[in-house]
């Protein structure tokens, strides 16, 4: 299969113009070669997580107490 073949196979499957898949990069893939791709586990995950970032970006500028306020009830 050639890459012209794929890109047309491609195109025709999803209904997309054939310039669109291209720009996509679709590839063969050898079956042969395991490391063609890396495992999502070898990568950073490409997540932020919001609420530790808040946590860590979130700081007081004035001490807060823990517990029973005095004059409280």
């Amino acid at each position: 299969m050639t890459q012209q073949d794929l890109d047309s196979a491609v195109a025709s499957a999803t209904g997309e113009d054939i310039h669109a898949i291209r720009k996509r990069g679709f590839s063969l893939a050898d079956p042969l070669e395991v490391d063609f791709d890396p495992e999502p586990d070898n990568q950073r995950p490409q997540t932020v997580d919001w609420d530790a970032w808040e946590l860590e970006s979130n700081v007081s500028l004035f001490a807060q107490p823990f517990g029973r306020f005095p004059g409280l009830t």
